[in-house]
């Protein structure tokens, strides 16, 4: 086995942790919140964060370094349009990322206050979540994007 294949392996493992961990936390966090049970949603809320800190945040990191060892290895460069969007795209999804944890953190903190005082949920509360949802689709669908960009590579 080749550097270059050990390297590769590890941004496609990057890849998949990103879109599975967020699907997994969008999907958890959406039937969390159907569910209105104030309880649930701060416990799903308190795992999300977590998931988001160990698994999105250690493959967010680790894209760029194993991205930048197959470019060397490739001997790629940003002429290549597809990598350039790609990269372009990946800076909007972390724009769109960031504020999406600290929501999360929002929402969990406002969901654990209201547990604690037996009362239903605030009204900040659903307006993060809607934000949460409307910051979710450009910043996911940018990493769909980037994935059919790493595959495809396309020459436009």
């Amino acid at each position: 086995m080749t550097i270059y294949l050990i390297v590769k392996y590890l941004h496609v493992l990057g890849a998949i942790v990103i879109l599975g961990t967020g699907t997994g936390i969008a999907f958890f966090m959406l039937m969390a919140h159907l569910s209105r049970d104030v309880a649930f949603i701060a416990r799903t809320a308190a795992v999300v964060v977590t998931a988001d800190m160990i698994f999105t945040l250690s493959a967010v990191l680790l894209q760029p370094i194993s991205g930048g060892f197959l470019m060397a290895l490739d001997g790629i460069g940003l002429h290549e349009r597809w990598l350039l969007a790609s990269l372009v795209l990946y800076a909007i999804a972390g724009l769109f990322w960031i504020p999406v944890v600290f929501m999360q953190i929002e929402m969990r903190n406002l969901a654990r206050a209201a547990t604690g005082r037996h009362e239903p949920l605030p009204a900040h509360y659903f307006t993060l979540f809607r934000r949460w949802l409307v910051f979710g689709i450009p910043g996911f669908g940018s990493v769909m994007i980037i994935l059919w960009l790493m595959i495809a590579k396309p020459d436009f």
